[in-house]
């Protein structure tokens, strides 16, 4: 990115509008005059290090800081990170670490507390004005509270009169489907599991989870491709692929530690290619903190031999692209194609070729908003690389054709036999630490037969077999008085589901919201008319129960699943873990129930001893979990075991869709800015895009700010139309000027995501658009 002039302008503070007043937002309140300036430095490297020295001045934990550092992600003895789920190194790394994980930590870690004092000296009505910083920061949830309407103010209660509260409410309700119980990534395995036995033995199957608005995409279209809902990939295939395509990832912050096997690919002659309307900082070069020397030397690595900036949607287009350009290769090359793999192992592929050779050029180059010649060096990395390997996130995803991007993954890979063997394969990056076991546990509000009849089986429990419903159904309900009551483990579901103010409605009409949480947060303010905040232990904490201390697992990424233990003492006497409460929770609801929920609670190994029985690939759980590096759950595709209805890995053959704008719209993306991660904001910064003290922003092409006359770093009005033909604004925000495609823009989810309606969600993965909303942009009313 080149900063111009008027840009310059901006950097320096001079406001082109003497009477604005800086922008708000979602983090921390100032008066700092926003500034943007282009990042040139390596990502990571000593930016990383003065930031995470900076947080753990902030935070005060200059001592626990430290130590964790020395513990995350462990192989022995260690604690998982709470962030991404980038799977740990397998060389046993002694620091697999990275600057977004520290903040994360110590943003846990905090000696500040929230309290009972800081809810008798302040209401909800006056804490619902605070910005999601200013919530969070208040520290760490220290004891049950309960909201009382006369006071309007969150007062202590007792664990047993909450259970005793949850158990009410839902032995009262009319039918167990007027509650839904919502997860968060960061829960761990055997709490999934109790979580998602507790519903279905309540008669429910309403388990939305952060799923739904991230990967749902991915995963249905890999089941129907390859019979599995998970990527083949491992992180040894990463460190043995001769390319690398990364498409719809922002690396730098979403996943750090991907740094690391991207600078290694690098500089073992690998080629990388990344695909993403704006080139982000991990897209040109690192210094990879643990890389001592490299540190010391300011030495950096490249992290790409080739960078392409698809228009927003036009992966599927650039995808198709290079098929067709194999497909033509093949003609006059029979080894372009791998056909004894094709024959022997895929189903549809001559449907597949017909839809390439039949699509024009002019039309894959217009959708993908690349030239036929950048198409072309795409496809050659592809066709003389022996070993491939694509990896994806949510700039996949989150659009109203994900499914069927996914599935162009996985038709190119098909071409040419990358899948079944080292260094090739589909590899979705799910970016929060164990939504991927989330799933693998039983949170899946689409549960197969075969699923339940096991669940039903060991557990002795009569488990429904209708469908329940995800995050968009569950906002409908709430509209429509279906569901009632909403148990949420963890998150921030008012802030994370599109059309925030819908979803708050929502929730202020059910009849109990509960809130299982470390701290406070939105969702804690916007409430039902009965409410619970029930704090639970940290990821970093101890864990103690009557047969001593407790570890849980997490299962990562690419289906590696291993032990976290914490360090460290818990922010409160009267915290219980995430297990115990809902085996609270469940005994209270369900008081004639055969299952021993205090026994498992007393030993997580019970609980393991039970999923070891209940789910596949958990066998012998408790000693394999033990092992150094944990275990890695089969994937029968990677072993080219196909549990498809042919039995053969699915060409798909969908139709080209239409992703470029009309009229005078663009497509906006929304988007974490680097110092965030989901909706909790550390600063109003984004260094690795050059913005200082600004989150409220629409960035833009130039010329498409040029052509409607709007000055870099003025205020501007964003309008987006939804589906349905609804409108919904947000105004004076500041439109910043950045390289990207034109008909392209992008701005920072909490903030941006009252902009997508209730109606704006995939029809092919019921997945919110949040990569694909529709906008006008034009200069500022105010």
């Amino acid at each position: 990115m080149t900063t111009s002039d008027a840009d310059k302008a901006v950097a320096d503070n001079e406001s082109p509008h003497d009477a604005e007043t800086p922008a708000g937002g979602e983090g921390p309140t100032t008066e700092k005059q926003p500034s943007q300036r282009a990042y040139h430095h390596p990502a990571a490297g000593w930016g990383a290090a003065k930031s995470v020295t900076h947080v753990l001045l902030r935070e005060h934990t200059l001592i626990d800081g430290p130590r964790a550092i020395f513990k995350m992600n462990h192989e022995s003895g260690g604690f998982d990170c709470p962030g991404c789920a980038w799977p740990d190194d397998t060389k046993g790394l002694k620091l697999d670490i990275c600057e977004n994980g520290i903040k994360h930590v110590t943003w846990e870690m905090t000696p500040k507390r929230a309290g009972r004092e800081l809810f008798a000296a302040h209401s909800v009505s006056e804490l619902a004005t605070w910005t999601d910083f200013e919530l969070e920061d208040t520290g760490r949830l220290t004891e049950p509270m309960v909201y009382n309407e006369e006071t309007d103010r969150y007062e202590p209660i007792t664990w047993k009169a909450a259970f005793e509260l949850v158990g009410s409410e839902l032995r009262a309700l009319d039918d167990p489907n007027e509650a839904a119980f919502y997860t968060s990534g960061r829960l761990g395995n055997e709490a999934t599991f109790l979580y998602q036995l507790m519903a279905r033995e309540y008669g429910t199957n309403n388990l939305p989870d952060c799923s739904n608005m991230c990967h749902e995409a991915s995963g249905r279209a890999l089941q129907a491709s390859l019979g599995t809902g998970k990527g083949t990939a491992d992180l040894a295939d990463w460190e043995s692929a001769d390319a690398l395509f990364i498409m719809g990832v922002n690396a730098a912050s979403n996943a750090p530690r991907m740094l690391t096997a991207l600078a290694e690919a690098y500089r073992r002659g690998a080629q990388i290619v990344h695909v993403n309307p704006l080139i982000e900082a991990a897209a040109t070069r690192t210094i990879v903190p643990h890389e001592f020397v490299d540190m010391a030397l300011f030495k950096s690595t490249r992290t790409s031999t080739l960078n392409l900036q698809v228009r927003a949607g036009g992966d599927m287009a650039l995808l198709r692209g290079m098929a067709k350009a194999v497909i033509e290769e093949s003609a006059s090359d029979p080894k372009a194609l791998d056909r004894e793999f094709i024959d022997r192992h895929t189903q549809g592929f001559e449907e597949y070729r017909a839809l390439c050779e039949a699509t024009p050029w002019q039309k894959l180059e217009r959708q993908s908003g690349l030239t036929r010649a950048d198409i072309l060096k795409a496809a050659e990395v592809y066709s003389r690389s022996d070993r491939t390997l694509i990896s994806w996130c949510l700039g996949v995803s989150q659009h109203e054709h994900g499914v069927d991007t996914v599935r162009e993954i996985v038709n190119l890979l098909l071409l040419r036999g990358n899948l079944g063997r080292e260094g090739a394969g589909p590899s979705p990056v799910r970016g929060h630490s164990n939504v991927q076991g989330n799933r693998t546990c039983g949170i899946d509000h689409r549960p197969t037969p075969e699923f339940l009849d096991r669940l039903a089986d060991v557990c002795g429990i009569d488990p429904p077999r209708a469908h329940g419903l995800d995050t968009i159904g569950v906002v409908e309900g709430m509209h429509r008085g279906t569901v009632k009551v909403f148990v949420a483990m963890g998150g921030n579901f008012a802030m994370a589901a599109p059309d925030t103010t819908y979803t708050a409605e929502g929730l202020r009409r059910c009849g109990l919201t509960v809130q299982v949480s470390t701290k406070l947060n939105r969702s804690h303010v916007i409430h039902g008319k009965k409410a619970l905040i029930l704090p639970c232990l940290g990821r970093t904490e101890k864990d103690h129960q009557r047969r001593g201390p407790q570890a849980t697992s997490v299962e990562d990424s690419m289906s590696m699943v291993h032990l976290s233990l914490g360090m460290k003492r818990p922010a409160s006497p009267h915290l219980l873990s995430e297990p115990a409460i809902i085996a609270g929770m469940a005994r209270a609801a369900l008081p004639r129930s055969a299952v021993p929920w205090e026994q498992y609670i007393e030993d997580y190994d019970r609980i393991r001893d039970t999923m070891a029985q209940a789910l596949d690939g958990f066998e012998d759980f408790n000693r394999r979990v033990r092992l150094p590096l944990g275990f890695r759950i089969k994937q029968p595709a990677r072993e080219l075991v196909f549990l498809t209805p042919s039995g053969r890995a699915e060409f798909s053959a969908a139709v080209l869709p239409d992703v470029v704008p009309r009229d005078d719209m663009l497509v906006l993306q929304t988007m974490r800015s680097h110092d965030q991660w989901n909706t909790t904001i550390y600063s109003d910064d984004d260094r690795y895009r050059g913005i200082k003290n600004l989150r409220t922003l629409v960035l833009m092409n130039r010329a498409d700010m040029r052509c409607r006359g709007i000055i870099p770093g003025s205020l501007v009005d964003i309008t987006a139309t939804s589906k349905d033909g609804s409108k919904r604004s947000l105004t004076g925000y500041r439109a910043l000027s950045y390289d990207m495609p034109r008909g392209c823009a992008a701005g920072y989810m909490p903030e941006m995501n009252a902009l997508i309606g209730a109606a704006d969600y995939s029809t092919q993965s019921d997945q919110p658009l949040m990569k694909n909303v529709n906008v006008r942009v034009t200069p500022s009313r105010l």
